[in-house]
C-alpha cells in the first residue's frame, strides 16, 4: 500500500462495505464476503481453485509420509516436485501409466510398478496374482499386448518359504492366463523387522499393435465417461480382509487382467474414438477423472445415479464414511470416448465377461476447465476433488 492510500494494511475492505481505496488488492484467497451474489460466489471459488492449479507444486513436510502413496494430492505433487523435476523428458512428462517407445522401428509400451499390499492374501487373490494383473493393466491401458515382465522381491527375513511359494504360483498362474511370460527378476533380503514379508517390484514390455495415441490429455466436450464395470470392489476387499472393522460381506477383489477387454473396445470403434483409457487404482475413479479434466483442461461431469456399485460395496463405505468413487479397483478401467460411439462402447463391453456392469457414468463438456462435478441423487452439484491422502493405505 502506498502512502497515499488509506485503509486496513492487510487490504480489505473498510468496516462501512465500501471499496477498498485504489492502490489497495483484496486478497485473492480470501474466502467470498458476505452478501456476495450466489453465481459471483460460485466464481471465485472456481478462481481460487485455478490458481492452486496453477502454483509449481511443492513438497512442504520435510519427511515422506503415506499421504504420498495414496494416488491423490500429495502424490501427484510428490511426483511433480521430486521425480518428474529430476528426470523430466519427453516420454515421462504426460505421467501416462507407460512409456511409449519406438525399438527399431516397432512400437511397444513399457511400464513399471511396485506392490506392497496389505494383507499379502486376500479375498479373490494375493500379492502376486495383484503384481501381475498390475502391469498388465498398465500396459493395457497404453493400447498394447502385454508380452514380457520382469518381477523383483524384496523378502523380510523370517519371511515362510510356503508363502512365498503360494505367492510365486499365483504369479505364475496369472502370467499364464494373461498370455505373457515372466523372463527376469531379482531378489534380495532384509533384516527381521525392515520389511513387511514381501514387497513385489515389477516391469512389463507390451507390443502396439493398433495405430493408436491415448492420453487422458485427448478429452474433448462432447465425448462420454465410460467404467467397464462396478467400481470398488477390491478396496473394500482389502477392507474388510484386514479385519479391523469386524464387518462381513461376500466381497472378492476384481484383479483381473484387462488387456482383452481392453482390445475388444479398441478394435470395435473406429480410429479415434477411444481417447484415454487408465485403470482405477489408488484413488479410484475420482482421480482418474481429476486426471482428465486437469490434462485436458476440460470439465468432467458425473452422474451419481449412473455409477456402476454394488449394494454390498456402498454398505462397506457408508459404515466407514468413504466415497465409492475413491476406492481402488484392480480390474477396471475408465474409458473417454466419442460421445457418439458412448453406446456402442458399453455394448462392447458388456459382452466381455469382464464388462458386467459397464455404464457411462458422465460426459465432458468445456467449463469450468480443469475441474469434476458429480451431479448427486439429490438434485445438487459438488465438486469431486483429490483426496490429500488415502483412506485405505497399502492397497496394491
Amino acid at each position: 500500500m502506498t502512502a497515499e492510500t488509506k485503509g486496513p494494511p492487510d487490504g480489505s475492505a473498510p468496516p462501512d462495505g465500501s471499496a477498498p481505496p485504489a492502490g489497495v488488492a483484496l486478497d485473492e484467497d480470501a474466502p467470498p464476503a458476505p452478501g456476495t451474489p450466489l453465481r459471483d460466489r460460485e466464481q471465485q471459488v472456481l478462481d481460487r481453485i485455478a490458481r492452486a492449479r496453477r502454483r509449481r507444486p511443492v513438497v512442504r513436510e520435510e519427511r515422506i509420509t503415506l499421504a504420498h502413496g495414496s494416488g491423490g494430492k500429495a502424490t501427484q505433487t510428490l511426483i511433480q516436485a521430486v521425480f518428474l523435476e529430476a528426470f523430466r523428458n519427453p516420454r515421462l512428462a504426460p505421467l501416462e501409466d507407460g512409456a511409449t517407445l519406438a525399438l527399431d522401428g516397432a512400437r511397444t509400451a513399457f511400464t513399471t510398478d511396485a506392490f506392497v499390499v496389505s494383507p499379502l492374501f486376500f479375498p479373490g487373490g494375493d500379492i502376486g496374482d495383484l503384481a501381475v494383473n498390475g502391469t498388465v493393466n498398465d500396459l493395457a491401458m497404453c493400447g498394447a499386448r502385454p508380452a514380457y515382465l520382469s518381477a523383483g522381491f524384496i523378502l523380510e527375513e523370517g519371511f515362510p518359504v510356503a508363502d512365498l511359494r503360494r505367492i510365486t504360483a499365483s504369479m505364475a498362474a496369472a502370467a499364464a492366463a494373461a498370455g505373457v511370460e515372466i523372463v527376469t527378476g531379482d531378489t534380495k533380503v532384509v533384516q527381521r523387522g525392515k520389511a513387511d514379508g514381501c514387497y513385489v517390484t515389477t516391469a512389463g514390455v507390451g507390443v502396439l499393435e493398433r495405430p493408436v495415441e491415448l492420453s487422458v490429455a485427448r478429452a474433448r466436450p462432447g465425448d462420454a465417461v465410460v467404467v467397464s464395470g462396478p467400481i470398488g470392489e477390491h478396496g473394500a476387499a482389502i477392507m474388510l480382509a484386514r479385519g479391523d472393522f469386524g464387518i462381513e460381506a461376500p466381497l472378492v477383489s476384481d484383479t483381473a487382467p484387462l488387456h482383452g477387454i481392453a482390445g475388444a473396445l479398441l478394435d470395435a470403434l473406429p480410429p479415434g474414438g477411444v481417447r484415454a483409457l487408465r485403470d482405477a487404482t489408488r484413488g479410484g475413479v475420482a482421480t482418474i477423472l481429476n486426471e482428465v479434466a486437469v490434462a485436458s483442461g476440460v470439465c468432467v461431469v458425473a452422474e451419481e445415479e449412473a455409477l456402476p456399485v454394488r449394494r454390498e460395496v456402498t454398505g462397506v463405505c457408508e459404515l466407514l464414511g468413504i466415497d465409492p468413487l475413491y476406492v481402488a479397483c484392480e480390474g477396471r478401467f475408465v474409458a473417454v470416448v466419442d460421445g457418439e460411439h458412448a453406446e456402442r462402447a458399453v455394448e462392447v463391453l458388456r459382452g466381455h465377461p469382464l464388462g458386467a456392469g459397464a455404464a457411462v457414468i458422465g460426459t465432458v463438456r468445456d467449463d469450468p476447465p480443469g475441474l469434476v462435478l458429480l451431479r448427486t441423487a439429490f438434485g445438487g452439484t459438488r465438486i469431486v476433488d483429490l483426496l490429500i491422502g488415502d483412506p485405505l493405505p497399502r492397497i496394491c
